[in-house]
């Protein structure tokens, strides 16, 4: 269950892997993309954890909203408007009095799915949103398989966003989004807000 402590940590775990993790994530996006996904994911980090510094919290809601306002307005591309719809789509489920962590993820993934209209083996961070949710309801989230899901999406070819100008010449390269939302999800299983 979320708790407003928990989610704090997990979303404080979660910048610090994207800060120790930044230039992994931009050297994926090099072969891909714009090559800036790590420094923008760590500019976002770092203004989410700034703002959930700031105040106090009553509520999960108000946790998730001001991560995803934060996120939002500071990670650039294509990734800031994805991760911002995500927590904000957590925080209106969260607000509907679910604290149940697969609803709210499930409401996170329908945030991404709306504004980037990606499904699945689009090669894009749906490829691991979608079978982290699932696994989640079932009480079968793990990190093999998280890292498993990243690394499927290596032999995809892109449909949607940058990496889709380059056709087959994406095909051989991970996610860099699907890798930084595995980051996202190693976090909710470390700080435990999967355990009852």
């Amino acid at each position: 269950m979320l708790t407003v402590e928990k989610t704090i940590a997990w979303l404080n775990l979660f910048g610090q892997k994207v800060e120790k993790n930044k230039d992994y994530l931009s050297e994926l996006d090099q072969k891909i993309g714009d090559g800036d996904h790590g420094a923008n994911m760590a500019r976002g980090a770092a203004a989410m954890k700034t703002a959930l510094e700031q105040k106090a919290f009553d509520t999960v809601q108000d946790v998730l909203k001001t991560a995803g306002m934060a996120l939002l307005s500071k990670i650039g591309g294509a990734s800031g408007p994805l991760y911002g719809s995500a927590f904000i789509g957590m925080a209106k489920q969260a607000g509907a009095g679910s604290a149940d962590v697969p609803a709210v993820l499930e409401a996170g993934l329908e945030g991404i799915r709306k504004r980037g209209k990606a499904e699945a083996g689009d090669k894009t961070m749906v490829d691991v949103w979608l079978p982290a949710v699932d696994a989640a309801k079932n009480k079968e989230l793990s990190r093999e398989r998280i890292d498993g899901w990243v690394k499927a999406t290596e032999p995809m070819k892109a449909k949607k966003g940058r990496a889709s100008y380059l056709g087959d010449r994406s095909i051989g390269h991970i996610d860099p989004g699907a890798a930084s939302s595995g980051l996202l999800f190693e976090s909710l299983i470390e700080e435990g807000v999967l355990d009852e």
